[in-house]
């Protein structure tokens, strides 16, 4: 019978919005100006939704000012702060393409995210403890040395001619970013107004990195309409009101940042409540306490950390009642501790992809807990879903299958990218997530596995192949293989093994030496493991599995049950 196959469509009496990201915004300042909007703690930052829209307007018509035109890429690369915020709505209004870069991402890969879209314009962060983006920009960009205000004429990157750099105070060569605001001043409120009349839903409006089998990051491609209505659809799996105050302590160059968390928040009029500009447990329970938010986001080793912090007791979280898990599976314990320790009783859990902007599945606040600690929820407003097995069919109730989605939230494709597109988005506009899960009697979803060989560190996505890729690179490095292992803290970590060249020497340290600096800290190997050979197939493939089973043993690891 068709109702006991793994398909489901959730048809929703909520339609969903043909509207821009900045049609959005304007509805919510229409309904609630004088709600709080945006309160950045560590800035000093308190706004109305109609003084976040003011600001906002400035920076559209600041970046209209430098010559921007409609569809050309931005790239931000910083972690979060509010000029980050700011931007991502500025770019909506002037119809640019917002570009996320990972603020951990290091000189070749920033190189290849430039590359890859071909961006017009970066605003950077300044210096700070962990990175020198400025300096990194000067030593890809020589020419900076020469240019006057951020404008560059670049050999390497042809097409990128404007440096912005935010922070109240900007090194020697790049615009500063209260500069480009100020240069709005040029263009008059009705050429911004005329230009969003332009604009359709339609419109890709961002670019999200995520990282391939085969190499360098790909660019997941989503339009207004994609991340608005899943923003919408999120908050209101939350039941947010202007009365709520989110805490958002993750990424913003993630979707869970910028769509589960700030798209997610406006569309429903609540606050969006930044404690800190990258995670930091004590920042988090202390903004929870301070400004009595009543959700909060993260990924498990973020609320472990907080569980776990050695001050957690003297917090009053009280406020609480929602939030979401998401981005890595989550341990059913912990889920149990958020629930009683931090009073977050209607603690949803989400499951999706970047290339689905990003939400499929999401636990409802009223469904049975023992559903919310075992399950990623039920499927999304509007949204397809069908899971099949190797030969393309659909399975029954109960089986194990790859996950497919299909629906107004499957991506544009990836950038400039037919070919990889085609890989991932059949012709019938099923997206396949590589993702293996379940579905029961009820609808409900759980994930058991991934087909391919991602492994989730702390809520980031690494591929092994870019890792490889990488460790190829070291001169006594004859072959490599990377696969994920049980973490306690991060539900997964990096194991190397690695074949060394004859009359080779190296040690793991030195192989971690090799890595830091020059690719992110979260892909850089936990654990490397030296080997003669590894167990292939008769085909000449590495048997992956076999190394994670040997590390495990090696290691004395074992896998959590997860939700």
């Amino acid at each position: 019978m068709a109702d006991a196959l793994s398909f489901l469509s959730a048809p929703s009496p909520e339609p969903l919005r043909f509207q821009t990201v900045g049609g959005l915004l304007d509805a919510t300042v229409a309904r609630w100006p004088d709600r709080p909007a945006l309160i950045v703690r560590h800035q000093g930052i308190r706004w109305s939704y109609a003084e976040f829209a003011a600001q906002v307007d400035e920076l559209a018509r600041g970046l209209m000012a430098q010559g921007l035109e409609r569809g050309e890429r931005i790239g931000i690369w910083s972690p979060n702060n509010a000029e980050w915020v700011l931007t991502q709505f500025a770019t909506a209004r002037a119809g640019l393409v917002l570009v996320n870069i990972n603020p951990a991402y290091r000189l070749a890969e920033l190189e290849h995210a430039l590359r890859k879209v071909g961006c017009r314009a970066l605003l950077l962060a300044g210096a700070t403890k962990h990175s020198d983006y400025p300096g990194m920009v000067r030593t890809l960009v020589p020419e900076l040395a020469a240019g006057a205000g951020g404008r560059i004429d670049s050999a390497a990157f042809p097409e990128l001619k404007l440096l912005v750099q935010l922070g109240a105070e900007p090194t020697p060569g790049f615009l500063p970013f209260a500069q480009l605001v100020a240069g709005g001043a040029r263009i008059e409120p009705a050429a911004l107004a005329a230009l969003q009349a332009l604009l359709d839903p339609d419109d890709p409006i961002n670019i999200q990195f995520t990282s391939g089998t085969t190499g360098a990051p790909k660019g997941a491609t989503l339009t207004h309409f994609n991340i608005v209505n899943n923003g919408f659809f999120v908050g209101a799996g939350m039941r947010l009101t202007p009365q709520d105050r989110l805490c958002i302590p993750v990424p913003l160059y993630h979707c869970f940042g910028m769509v589960l968390g700030v798209l997610a928040a406006v569309a429903h009029g609540a606050a969006m409540v930044f404690p800190g500009e990258s995670f930091d447990p004590l920042q988090v329970l202390e903004t929870v306490a301070a400004e009595r938010c009543t959700a909060l986001h993260g990924v498990p080793t973020m609320f472990i950390a907080e569980l776990e912090h050695p001050r957690f007791r003297e917090f009053d979280l009280s406020a609480l009642r929602t939030g979401i898990m998401a981005g890595a599976p989550c341990p059913i314990a912990v889920l149990r501790r958020v629930v009683d320790e931090m009073h977050m009783r209607e603690v949803t859990i989400c499951y999706g992809m970047t290339e689905t902007s990003p939400v499929s599945f999401q636990s409802h606040v009223d469904d049975p807990l023992e559903k919310r600690v075992s399950t990623v929820g039920r499927v999304h407003p509007h949204v397809q879903v069908k899971v099949i097995d190797a030969a393309g069919r659909v399975v029954a109730r109960g089986v194990a299958g790859e996950i497919c989605t299909r629906g107004y939230s499957v991506m544009r494709g990836y950038w400039n990218d037919a070919a990889r597109t085609a890989e991932v988005v059949d012709a019938a506009g099923w997206m396949h997530t590589g993702d293996l899960g379940v579905i029961d009697a009820d609808g409900f979803c759980n994930i058991v596995g991934r087909v391919k060989d991602l492994i989730i560190r702390g809520g980031e996505n690494v591929y092994p192949r870019e890792i490889e890729e990488f460790l190829y690179r070291h001169p006594d490095v004859q072959d490599v293989a990377v696969v994920g292992v049980p973490d306690a803290k991060y539900g997964e970590e990096i194991c190397a093994f690695i074949r060394l060249r004859d009359g080779a020497r190296a040690d793991d340290e030195s192989v971690r030496a090799f890595c830091r600096g020059q690719i992110a800290h979260y892909k850089v190997p936990r654990y490397v493991h030296f080997v003669e050979a590894f167990p292939m197939t008769v085909t000449g493939k590495v048997q992956k599995y076999l190394l994670r089973e040997l590390a495990e043993q090696q290691l004395g690891l074992r896998r959590e049950a997860t939700a």
